[in-house]
């Protein structure tokens, strides 16, 4: 057996580089490239392995672990999952600053490979620098508490261990059930150890996603139960963009008079144009679908986990004999209900629905009365911009005016707080998988690390015809992580940042209000303070090497976009927006008001809580 002696870190490298796949009947690599912030447990070896190979898998220097991450799940997912980028760092707090992206990659089912510095295997120097020691078991270090948020880890103790459980990895983050992050945990002295690796291992190798085919018994079930269907609904998620199913979804749903509501995740799975399309469901979603959504008696789930936000927490669907058809490639998201799972891909699924409805339609009525609440939303939210009397303008305002000078090509990124549930609501999306919702995890910080890294998985494509990354955050956002506007400068990947300063988190200030409580700690004005300080958001982000201008009304931001779409480098819109000023998508969140309150507005906060639980659906 011809063998190549490789230390355990350039093995690994080697091995990453022969990883193929097809994207668009053109061959690429799986793994794009690697994130990386090295320290004493990953600058000596794994450095060593990845310096030499820099052009053919270029190594991104972040400023934040957990930000560098994030970019890393954001280009996955502006890649549809077709390509994984490496995340590398050294031990301790460099490895547990990582700890949030892989959550956000565990629920988003998005893949990420971690390369992550251990302690020293031999333990002849415990303890090292940043080492947690752990009293009752000796093999425990910060590597472990990832374990509950990936879908694969593993400790590499031994150099050959590598050679069985770097596929592993693979498979897992390939496979479209069980997608998601993988972690290794790398202790410094088997980094450097050397290994008679086979030769075979390196070689070239072919992988593709595969498309499980559902079992023809779920499939029949399906199919009797929709063929009863007098309101039908289809719930588009995320899955649904990976499958690639955009179309075929679009045509069923249009042939047969089926109304297509999307989650946060699934949002441009159609265009918002589409005949069909009634917006995005839930809590922060619009009332065109979340009516529809409370008059369905069966409901076709699509690529979706069916959280809270999607369903408004459960009490969403108000005919209490409505079904529910649940899709997905992943048995525990598909078994989630108890009246029908067919457990297969998005696109394979929605064939064999399709091919055995025969020439079934839904009442005409039905899509013609979906049709009436999406003009009434339209009309809505076109009386937003109509409005004079908001001084500094609201989100929503911002928002649909973006939306009119936005382009085809243009990618939408946004997370987290009141900015993302007025995108959903108000964007109109004008391609298919053009917008990234990071509401899975509902991750503060990750809307300027997940555009650089969407911006760097575009360059090629959206960008190459004009395209730009549009990134909507607001101020607390921001400054929660703002150090990888610095990274797409340095890198060149373009980036419009659009932030919205309100005074604080003004979302969660909304939440607290409408629940009764007094403004407490959310917004600048009710916060502890010993002076008044407020941020200059375009001197500090233009201290990081963009250009950038305020914007301080709605007829200002056309020729303000224009010349951020006309700058070479990234570019920072900072518009000051209202605090109190919300768009309203008709759908309860069930949250934790107190039972017991000296203050009359929890008891009736109270009140309503309890009154909107007996909508819940428990089965």
């Amino acid at each position: 057996m011809h063998t190549v002696r490789l230390t355990t870190d350039q093995a690994i490298v080697r091995w990453l580089l022969a990883q193929r796949t097809l994207i668009d009947d053109q061959e690429a690599p799986v793994f794009a490239g690697a994130f990386g912030i090295f320290g004493h447990g990953n600058v000596t070896a794994l450095a060593e392995a990845l310096e030499p190979v820099q052009e053919q898998f270029p190594t991104w220097r972040g400023q934040n672990e957990q930000y560098m991450t994030l970019a890393a799940v954001a280009f996955a997912k502006a890649r549809l999952r077709k390509q994984i980028m490496v995340s590398t760092t050294s031990v301790g707090p460099g490895c547990s600053n990582l700890l949030t992206a892989a959550a956000v990659a565990s629920v988003n089912r998005l893949p990420l490979l971690m390369l992550c510095g251990d302690y020293f295997a031999h333990r002849a120097v415990d303890p090292v620098l940043q080492q947690i020691e752990t009293f009752t078991d000796p093999t425990v270090s910060i590597c472990d508490a990832f374990k509950p948020v990936v879908r694969y880890w593993d400790r590499i103790t031994k150099p050959e261990q590598i050679i069985r459980s770097l596929p592993q990895a693979l498979a897992t983050m390939l496979d479209p059930g069980s997608c998601g992050p993988a972690f290794f945990a790398l202790p410094q002295d088997v980094q450097a150890e050397a290994f008679d690796f086979p030769a075979s291992f390196f070689e070239s190798r072919m992988h593709y996603i595969r498309r499980p085919a559902p079992d023809p018994r779920d499939i029949d079930a399906a199919i009797a139960l929709l063929k009863q269907a007098k309101r039908p609904l289809i719930i588009a998620g995320g899955g649904v963009r990976y499958s690639g199913a955009n179309a075929a979804l679009a045509d069923l749903a249009e042939r047969r008079g089926i109304p297509i509501a999307e989650t946060a995740a699934g949002k441009s799975t159609v265009v918002g144009s589409h005949p069909n399309a009634v917006g995005t469901i839930g809590i922060i979603g619009a009332s065109s679908a979340n009516k529809v959504a409370a008059e369905a008696d069966v409901i076709v789930a699509i690529g979706t986990r069916l959280q809270d936000f999607t369903t408004g927490s459960w009490a969403l669907f108000r005919d209490p004999d409505a079904r529910f058809i649940l899709v997905n490639t992943n048995r525990w998201d598909a078994t989630k209900r108890t009246d029908c799972a067919v457990i297969g891909d998005a696109l394979t699924c929605i064939e064999a629905l399709d091919a055995g409805l025969d020439e079934y339609l839904a009442p005409e009525s039905w899509m013609t009365g979906a049709q009436g609440h999406v003009a009434d939303w339209s009309r809505y939210l076109g009386g937003w911009m109509e409005r004079t009397d908001l001084d500094p303008p609201s989100y929503g305002q911002v928002i649909q005016g973006c939306n009119a000078l936005a382009k085809p090509e243009d990618y939408v990124v946004c997370a987290a707080g009141g900015i993302l549930g007025e995108l959903t609501m108000a964007w109109d999306s004008l391609a298919p998988n053009s917008f990234d919702s990071e509401w899975g995890f509902s991750t503060m910080g990750y809307e300027v690390a997940g555009a650089w890294g969407a911006s760097m998985a575009l360059a090629e494509s959206a960008r190459a015809k004009g395209g730009e990354v549009l990134a909507f955050m607001g101020d607390g956002s921001y400054l929660m992580g703002n150090s990888d506007v610095y990274s797409t400068v340095l890198s060149g990947h373009k980036v419009i940042f659009i932030v919205c300063d309100n005074g604080g988190f003004a979302v969660i200030n909304r939440l607290q209000v409408s629940t009764g409580g007094a403004e407490f700690n959310n917004l600048y004005a009710s916060s502890r303070r010993v002076r008044d300080a407020r941020v200059d958001f375009l001197q500090h982000i233009t201290s990081m090497g963009a250009e950038g201008e305020v914007v301080a009304s709605i007829g200002d931001l056309p020729a303000a976009f224009e010349r951020a779409r006309a700058c070479d480098r990234s570019y920072g819109l900072i518009i000051p927006v209202q605090a109190y000023s919300w768009l309203e998508g008709s759908s309860w969140w069930e949250v934790g008001v107190p039972e017991v309150s000296e203050r009359a507005d929890v008891r009736v906060a109270r009140e309503a809580t309890d009154a909107e639980k007996k909508h819940q659906r428990l089965a």
